[in-house]
């Protein structure tokens, strides 16, 4: 089974900008698809982007034209790039992993937008 872990959360002010990485261990990395999701305090878990094993890339709404995912197979990192972000961006941000056999989930990277 993969294992993930998110690395390069921190406090941004709006208009700023951050990269996530996501690091995946213990299984053929290029075998999976990788999603982003983001959770803010008291809401619901939500979609942010999807990137397949073919790297086609699917994107919620409120981050299309700002946010891009891109993965790195030989690295075995999967990365958000997060352009020109706004307060309700702040969220814990969750990597996730899944192919025919596996779904997995890291432990989340805090994102936060403030002035």
């Amino acid at each position: 089974q993969i294992q993930l872990v998110e690395t390069g959360g921190a406090l941004v002010p709006p208009g700023g900008n951050l990269r996530l990485s996501c690091r995946g261990s213990g299984s053929l990395f290029s075998d999976y698809d990788f999603d982003w999701f983001r959770q803010a305090p008291g809401k619901q878990r939500d979609f942010v982007a999807r990137i397949t094993t073919l790297r086609t890339t699917t994107y919620a709404d409120s981050v299309n034209g700002r946010f891009t995912i891109s993965r790195d197979n030989a690295r075995n990192r999967v990365y958000l790039q997060m352009d020109n972000l706004k307060i309700e961006d702040t969220a814990l941000y969750f990597c996730h992993a899944k192919n025919n056999v596996d779904d997995a989930w890291g432990q989340g990277a805090q994102v936060t937008v403030s002035s």
